[in-house]
């Protein structure tokens, strides 16, 4: 897990060693340099195989140069199979692996890689940069490109400069997502390399080509038996799992009150030589405090358990290092907890095993259930539907008006599954979704029913840039990989295949998971109410963020936002501030949005 960072721009060695050290938490145990052929690489590394220095990057064999971020968790058989031709080894490391086997197989080797990663390879014999990103985008990637001038880095701090403009549409997507996805960002003329995809700059003639080399496939629907369904899919998570805990640094686990961190712990410790490290978060609020659970899992598990109080000081006092690592407008605020989390992680651990990406692919979220009980009223006409959602029914589901508007007022399964995932009432002026069909329109035949499409969507959008992001910088902060055996590609296209009653039936989400988990913690702890990673946003921002927030979001800050509905905004702000509705995700995204304008003094005029 490192930083990595390429240019052809003609930058001093300073001063590509400050944007280095700008990002330095990325990689504090080495940071490497290297000019070939007017070719710049740079790397910032954090040891985790082979910590001896002959692994460090730039790393190079013969007439190819390298510079990686991320792993690959199946090195050690695409080495045999390397020797197998003839190939030696010098060093430990996955990065040897990695270009020898590009040496021999060019992008050929992408389909042999199980693991996270962003990397850029020199080839100087046909003059050109190869890029790859991951199937899932796991590792960020980052490239700056204007008339055959480019610079590549895992984050958009380094590539920031004067000449830059904001992109008004990314800020429009920003206000209704809360996050810019791939492959835009905040800058015109910077982009983030889509998952899946690579990058090829021919040097000679100025020019690059992005292509597809993996992406989700039409669900072919199995007619596989649910109980070899289930060995099938605990055979794949404990590969997985084991795979992710290959590590020359100490190894532990994030635990939480949900059954996907259990599981991925429970397979760990019992596949762990010495017992397993694990750690949690625990809220003062109870509505939000998962702790109790978790230290039940970490009892029956055997594990030496961490938890940390997050109280609303200390999560406050995390704005300066989210200011640091999210270094585009990212308004998750659970990446304050995360933050806390890694923080307190890094004191023990290095590696982090997490749940992350188990929702995904087995139907976990809550916001997927709005899917099917759209199906439950999408039978009846949609101008008797526009009729009824004037009605004051959130009054009585205690809910926004904005979201049983949104419901009722969307015309099919697909328009629905696009406001889940943007806005149910856009803060944009003009609203415009037309993004979704350039850059994700797969989601719409991939599968025919439309819970699979929801959960499609979420993968490709949410999954990547939202859940992702929040993991990689809030893990990187503080020097800290963080793997998900759950984002493993084999588990994502196997669950995919399963019929939808498999994950979710009867109400119950992750239903194969919830039978998987039984054979390690008892059926009753688990199925305890689940709280959600979320912090008492709303009450904050009401009290301890108040001042603050109406400070930064002055009439002159408002006025410079595109697109934005001041009127809308003000008076959200107004109902939230008296309590009558929770809007708290639309005043944070804002305030997200002003204190990086302040952290880049950037004017969004």
């Amino acid at each position: 897990m490192c930083g990595i960072y390429t240019t052809n721009l003609s930058f001093n060695k300073q001063d590509i060693k400050q944007k280095l050290k700008s990002i330095n938490f990325r990689g504090p145990d080495n940071i490497g340099m290297k000019e070939i052929n007017g070719v710049t690489f740079g790397h910032l590394r954090l040891a985790i195989l082979d910590l001896d220095s002959r692994s460090n990057q730039p790393y190079s064999f013969g007439k190819y140069h390298i510079v990686f971020n991320g792993e690959i968790y199946n090195f050690k058989d695409i080495q045999t199979e390397l020797e197998e031709i003839g190939y030696e080894f010098e060093t430990t490391s996955d990065t040897e692996v990695l270009i020898k086997g590009y040496a021999e197989w060019g992008e050929n080797v992408l389909p042999r890689l199980n693991g996270m990663f962003a990397f850029a390879i020199y080839d100087e014999l046909k003059n050109e940069i190869f890029c790859a990103r991951d199937r899932l985008g796991v590792k960020p990637f980052f490239y700056y490109w204007k008339d055959g001038d480019f610079e590549i880095c895992s984050q958009l701090r380094p590539l920031i400069n004067k000449n830059l403009n904001v992109s008004k549409e990314a800020i429009s997507i920003y206000l209704d997502c809360g996050y810019i996805p791939s492959p835009l960002t905040i800058f015109n003329d910077i982009y983030k390399l889509q998952p899946g995809h690579t990058l090829r700059i021919d040097l000679a003639n100025k020019t690059k080509k992005i292509a597809k080399y993996w992406d989700l496939k039409d669900v072919q629907e199995s007619d596989i038996s649910y109980d070899e369904a289930k060995k099938q899919l605990h055979n794949l998570i404990i590969d997985a799992v084991k795979l992710r805990m290959q590590a020359d640094v100490p190894l532990g686990s994030f635990l939480s009150g949900g059954i996907d961190s259990a599981l991925v712990s429970a397979i760990a410790a019992k596949h762990s030589s010495q017992p397993l490290n694990t750690f949690t978060i625990a809220f003062e609020n109870p509505e939000y405090d998962e702790s109790k659970i978790a230290k039940q899992y970490a009892d029956i598990i055997g594990s030496h358990h961490t938890e940390t109080l997050c109280t609303p000081n200390e999560i406050l006092a995390m704005l300066d290092d989210f200011k640091k690592a999210y270094d585009e407008p990212f308004a998750d605020s659970s990446a304050l907890p995360s933050l806390l989390l890694n923080k307190i992680t890094k004191k023990y651990v290095t590696v982090a095993l997490s749940g992350d990406g188990g929702d995904e692919s087995f139907i976990g979220y809550w916001h997927l259930m709005l899917v099917d009980k759209f199906e439950k009223v999408s039978g009846i006409p949609f101008n008797i539907r526009r009729l009824i959602a004037n009605f004051p029914f959130h009054k009585l589901m205690g809910t926004r008006p904005e979201t049983i508007k949104g419901i009722l007022n969307s015309k099919d399964e697909n328009e629905l599954i696009m406001k889940i995932f943007t806005s149910f009432d856009s803060l944009n002026l003009k609203a415009n979704y037309s993004w979704i069909d350039r850059y994700y329109p797969g989601f719409k035949s991939w599968a025919k029913k439309p819970l699979q499409r929801a959960a499609d969507l979420n993968i490709k959008l949410w999954l990547e840039n939202d859940s992702n992001v929040k993991v990689d910088r809030a893990s990187m902060a503080f020097s800290v990989e963080s793997r998900s055996p759950f984002l493993d590609y084999r588990i994502i296209e196997f669950a995919r295949t399963l019929p939808i009653s498999y994950r979710f039936k009867d109400g119950i989400t992750k239903k194969i998971l919830r039978d998987i988990l039984k054979e390690y913690i008892p059926e009753k702890v688990f199925t305890q109410p689940k709280k959600g990673f979320a912090i008492p946003l709303g009450e904050w921002i009401r009290k301890d963020l108040k001042e603050d927030i109406l400070n930064k979001l002055n009439v002159e800050f408002l006025n410079s936002v595109p697109n934005l509905d001041i009127t809308k905004f003000t008076k959200q702000l107004n109902l939230h501030l008296m309590n009558k509705h929770d809007y708290s995700f639309s005043i944070w995204k804002l305030y997200v949005l002003a204190l990086w304008c302040e952290e880049f003094n950037i004017s969004l005029k």
